[in-house]
């Protein structure tokens, strides 16, 4: 099903894996219509309609179509992607979320702030005195994989286990879903093992960390999870996790080469490094889009939305627009917030550990990587759901 309105709205060909959803013809198109038409439904391109659809009550959570989307109807992939508790809705979400809650409290994260910053500076120590580094291998991929060791009490030097497999899970987010889906699943199945030995030993040796949290996650309420809920969620953390961090990390580094000033000032200004995640998050997010189903048939700023149509909410363009921000990237400057970690009912159930890991890294890097200039030789994952760098050369004056 599709929208109806009597304007006609500018058409976007976001399926094609060459296309952007940041390119100038995705602005031009907010600046002609708060929406577009796309293959997969509409794209909401402007900050208020973001803000109010986002958590509209005739809206449920979209990306659990994703994968039929992409003629992946049955299989490993598509039972997993629907266990998600973001593609859950009602009181199941909200059964899973305050079960999991505990495990993410700011308290518990917070606790693991001097590791962050010692990593941080391991890896930076390993670079700093050259004039130059790749930053998704040396840095973000590293960074992203041991933060989700450390969390999840594994031994850090696995690292590359929790990078390889993740890597491989996150070609689902592009619009190459179906031609991926052997690899994708194959990594799906090795993270499974890995979780479920996990789960058993925290059943067997209880800490006082995560993992353990999870697997004692009980309320008389809400029962417990069950152990499909518990390795399902266990691979959803050990992915999510790192992909969002690895990502926002070279986009950040992306954005700030292209704003030397707020670099020299995050390096004088650590305590800017919350701010500056934020604002990275606003104009150059990981997460492209977020995804809504219409429910039921209504009527939205003049355009009749249909039962089943799919909502994307461009989250890079709502958050650049000139309607809702001053022009520019101020990393001291008051916002209204962004999207990058999507909003409502299915805000990002991990954001915490995601702001606390990039705001601790961010500052380190500034100070130590100054006048940072983008060197030939990166690439770069589709500029459509979730991206980012897969490799990103940057030279650099080292810094004390």
């Amino acid at each position: 099903m599709q929208a109806t309105s009597p304007v006609a709205a500018p058409v976007l060909d976001v399926a094609d894996p060459a296309f952007s959803i940041t390119s100038p013809q995705v602005h031009a198109a907010r600046e002609a219509s708060w929406y577009a038409t796309t293959p997969y439904g509409i794209a909401v391109l402007r900050y208020d309609e973001m803000s109010r659809l986002i958590k509209h009550p005739r809206l449920r959570q979209g990306s659990v179509a994703w994968p039929a989307h992409n003629g992946v109807v049955d299989g490993p992939f598509a039972q997993w992607w629907a266990s998600w508790i973001l593609n859950k809705e009602g009181a199941e979400h909200h059964r899973l979320r305050r079960l999991m809650n505990p495990a993410f409290s700011p308290k518990l994260i917070g606790a693991l702030v001097p590791r962050f910053q010692a990593l941080a500076t391991e890896l930076i120590d390993g670079f700093a005195a050259r004039d130059r580094c790749e930053f998704v291998s040396e840095f973000a991929e590293p960074y992203a994989a041991r933060v989700i060791a450390i969390m999840l009490g594994l031994p850090e030097e696995e690292w590359p286990v929790i990078a390889r497999e993740s890597v491989t899970i996150g070609l689902a987010m592009g619009v190459t879903l179906k031609e991926d889906l052997p690899q994708i699943e194959a990594a799906l199945e090795r993270l499974y093992a890995y979780s479920d030995e996990l789960i058993a030993d925290r059943r067997a040796h209880p800490r006082d960390d995560f993992v353990t949290a999870l697997v004692n996650a009980s309320r008389e309420e809400d029962g417990r999870l069950s152990d499909t809920e518990l390795r399902d969620a266990m691979v959803l953390l050990i992915f999510g996790g790192f992909d969002t961090t690895r990502n926002q990390l070279g986009l950040a580094m992306q954005t700030f080469s292209r704003h030397l000033d707020q670099w020299r000032l995050l390096a004088e200004r650590p305590d800017l490094g919350r701010a500056a995640v934020e604002e990275v998050m606003r104009v150059n997010p990981t997460v492209r889009w977020v995804t809504r189903e219409v429910l039921e048939d209504f009527e939205f700023e003049g355009v009749q939305l249909t039962t089943g149509t799919t909502v994307h909410l461009y989250s890079e363009s709502a958050g650049t627009d000139p309607r809702a921000f001053a022009e520019g990237f101020d990393i001291t400057a008051e916002r209204k917030p962004h999207f990058g970690f999507g909003g409502g009912a299915h805000h990002c159930l991990g954001h915490f550990v995601a702001r606390s890991d990039m705001s601790e890294a961010l500052p380190l890097l500034a100070r130590r990587m100054r006048d940072i200039r983008l060197l030939p030789g990166d690439a770069w994952l589709p500029d459509s759901g979730n991206t980012g760098p897969t490799s990103l050369p940057i030279g650099f004056t080292p810094g004390s």
